[in-house]
């Protein structure tokens, strides 16, 4: 590959190699999923750092990337610095994804904000540092985690494969704020059976639809006022959104079988008292439940040293956010974790997607100087 010659170039670089999560289902897509390429390139880019390279194959073709870079010394603090390869679906994107085309102080293109602008910053701090990586007064390990924009089986496998980590910075495009506590997410799906019968008879059925009404009322009656028993000082309430409800084939049928989705984002403290017992206490035995996806909050002592460090090497500010994201699996696995990064979260997942070259730059200074003082 072509030596970038500045985290510009090597942002361009990222940005131009697809590695689209392959839950994206739409045509324009399919073309460019799986995070296997990108990881192939920054496999290279590490080794050109003289860091010891793993692929670790999570699903076919879809790795995470390791990059341990040596350490003079002992008792040194282990730290991960980890960004995810994959983004979100290009339908709809107004911009070319891949080009990485240069405006007015911009790179566009899909994943340049979400998060190959945190990993070109990290990487290429890691690049300046050079054979003094050796010498920081923590151990450096670069993960490249696959599969973030969807149930994040990249994080948990390393979380559970390689959970003695002292700290881990999870790249995220928070404009250099230190995000230690974010909300968890819980999508549960809900099911009515009931008995088909001829819609001119429905005595002789049992309606699953009228059912499940039931049961949605009663969550929103209920169950969602009871949410604001979980708040957060920081994050707020606890919430639930009845996103999808289906039922029925035709008019003339009873339907035998409704279903609903939902969609939780819960605070430390209900993920204490458990989401799906919560939920539970509110149904019937005539629904069933089931988890689709889940994310568990994050919450790291804000005053835990490595945060201070962090902070001070970025804006200052410890803060929460409304989105999840790979730290929360780390951190459950006993790893001080938390998200930072260049750019911002409101660019992320965009339909022209961008990160101020500015902030990208000030992005390397960032990492860099945390590495050095922490």
């Amino acid at each position: 590959m072509a030596s970038p010659q500045s985290v510009v170039e090597l942002l361009q670089a990222l940005v131009q190699v697809p590695s689209i999560n392959p839950f994206a289902r739409d045509r324009a897509s399919a073309p460019y999923l799986g995070e296997g390429k990108c990881a192939a390139y920054v496999a290279e880019f590490l080794e050109r750092l003289h860091a010891e390279v793993t692929l670790e194959e999570i699903r076919p073709d879809r790795p995470n990337v390791i990059g341990r870079f040596p350490s003079r010394g002992s008792g040194k603090r282990r730290v991960v610095l980890g960004p995810h390869l994959d983004t979100v679906s290009i339908e709809g994107m107004t911009v070319d994804p891949f080009a990485a085309e240069i405006r007015d102080g911009r790179l566009y293109g899909r994943g340049a904000a979400d998060t190959k602008g945190t990993m070109a910053a990290m990487l290429w701090a890691l690049y300046e540092l050079g054979d003094a990586v050796a010498d920081l007064p923590v151990e450096v390990t670069f993960v490249g985690f696959m599969g973030e924009e969807n149930s994040q089986p990249g994080s948990k496998h390393f979380a559970q494969h390689h959970p003695d980590y002292d700290f881990a910075v999870i790249g995220e495009p928070t404009g250099l704020d230190v995000v230690y506590t974010h909300k968890g997410t819980a999508w549960v799906k809900l099911v009515a059976h009931g008995k088909a019968a001829h819609g001119a008879r429905p005595e002789l059925g049992d309606n699953a639809v009228m059912k499940l009404a039931g049961a949605l009322m009663r969550l929103d009656r209920e169950l969602i006022p009871a949410l604001a028993d979980y708040a957060h000082p920081v994050l707020g309430p606890s919430t639930l959104n009845i996103g999808q409800c289906q039922g029925g084939m035709q008019p003339n049928i009873v339907p035998d079988r409704a279903t609903a989705h939902l969609d939780f984002r819960f605070t430390p403290s209900l993920a204490e008292r458990g989401v799906l017992d919560l939920l539970r206490a509110y149904l019937s035995d005539e629904i069933t439940v089931e988890t689709t996806l889940e994310c568990m909050p994050l919450e790291t002592d804000p005053d835990h040293p490595m945060v201070t460090a962090l902070a001070a090497a970025g804006t200052g500010a410890k803060v929460g956010a409304p989105w999840f994201c790979d730290a929360a699996h780390l951190a459950a696995a006993g790893i001080p974790s938390v998200a930072a990064g260049p750019g911002s979260i409101d660019q992320a997942h965009t339909d022209d997607e961008w990160i101020d070259l500015r902030e990208l730059e000030k992005g390397v200074d960032f990492y860099r100087a945390f590495l050095e003082s922490c």
